[in-house]
């Protein structure tokens, strides 16, 4: 069984939403086709600390209840489908490109699965195996990314949005999803970094072409910057906050203290950002056959508001840093509309709306 057998077969009258579902906070976004693409519902839930343990569900009953209330007080139109789009946490998922000689696809089939349980540490029968070819334009061989994800962590997901009353038609790894967001038309001509600087975790996606080729993530975040100033400082959560998105990397002000106490975790994000760079340079790049350096840098997630970080890291990396549009492939070009989430909010949501973007997909 592979990931496309976990969609359901019926025939959809209308979009499933986006369920973005972290430690921390269950995000919704419903995406609806008129003329153009238009925000239909949004809705952000904080979740209580211990019901889902680094993308664990901890707490069942918990957790359903949350999602109940989260979907019945979305902001905008009421939800009336059941369909849903879920994501899959990001630390539990194996991404992976190979490499095989060129070959029919009914014999590549058979040489993924060889190679995925070589390359993971479960059995095939403990997962759910995808793939696909991302490099046609390859002459001697085939470039496959693998997608695999633990039987036991998707079974438990889909349990809970059952007995929340969803239908899960689809569930997608976090990072795919996010790319769809913010990568233009999913295409990208030359390979570009994602970092999502999440609550409690960052994650980092390249993308090249029209694929992810390399995922990772440390449990570097938001939240440690915050518990750092508060401790530093003496303050509480909220005020260290405050610090963080106003002062930030600011060496200017309170005479460069909070820039001092923010080093350590823009050191590790710094040094975590070289070792990708170097591996895809050493080993992903001669796979897929884009060849060049990355060659832009793309954040977002909440903690991408930190005050100064853009400048910072394209200072100290040599490579242009910017906030990413979770919008660029909902509104045209040229688009006046204003967003019904904020923009300083939305970078949160990203992933939320590349789930709904995949959404759209399934409307007749």
């Amino acid at each position: 069984m592979n990931l496309k057998d976990i969609i359901f077969s019926n025939i959809y009258k209308s979009s499933a939403f986006g369920l973005d579902i972290s430690d921390f906070s269950i995000k919704i976004a419903r995406l609806k086709k008129k003329r153009s693409l238009e925000l239909i519902n949004y809705n952000r839930t904080p979740i209580s600390e211990g019901l889902i343990k680094e993308g664990e569900i901890k707490k069942e009953k918990e957790l359903i209840e949350i999602i109940k209330k989260s979907v019945a007080e979305v902001k905008g139109d009421k939800i009336r489908t059941p369909y849903v789009i879920s994501s899959l946490p990001e630390q539990h998922c194996f991404v992976k490109i190979i490499q095989l000689p060129k070959m029919k696809l009914k014999e590549a089939e058979e040489a993924v699965k060889w190679e995925t349980e070589a390359n993971i540490p479960l059995s095939l029968e403990e997962v759910y195996l995808d793939w696909q070819i991302i490099s046609p334009r390859a002459i001697d061989h085939l470039d496959i990314l693998i997608n695999a994800v633990p039987k036991l962590l998707v079974d438990k997901y889909c349990q809970v949005l059952q007995e929340a009353g969803l239908e899960p038609v689809i569930f997608e790894i976090e990072s795919v999803a996010t790319a769809r967001s913010l990568i233009k038309d999913e295409l990208a001509p030359k390979p570009v970094l994602i970092i999502d600087l999440g609550f409690n975790r960052t994650s980092f996606i390249i993308f090249a072409g029209a694929s992810i080729r390399f995922t990772s993530s440390i449990p570097l975040s938001s939240q440690k910057m915050i518990a750092d100033l508060a401790e530093k400082f003496k303050i509480s959560q909220e005020e260290a906050k405050l610090f963080k998105f106003k002062i930030g990397l600011d060496r200017d002000k309170e005479k460069g203290k909070v820039f001092n106490a923010l080093l350590p975790s823009m050191t590790k994000l710094i040094d975590q950002i070289k070792d990708c760079l170097i591996f895809y340079k050493e080993h992903v790049h001669k796979l897929d056959g884009y060849h060049e350096d990355i060659s832009k840098i793309i954040l977002c997630g909440g903690g991408a508001y930190l005050r100064g970080l853009t400048q910072y890291l394209s200072n100290r990396l040599k490579i242009p840093v910017n906030l990413g549009n979770p919008w660029i492939n909902v509104f045209p070009k040229n688009s006046k509309k204003i967003p019904d989430i904020p923009f300083k909010d939305s970078l949160a949501y990203s992933t939320a709306l590349g789930l709904a973007l995949r959404g759209t997909d399934l409307a007749r």
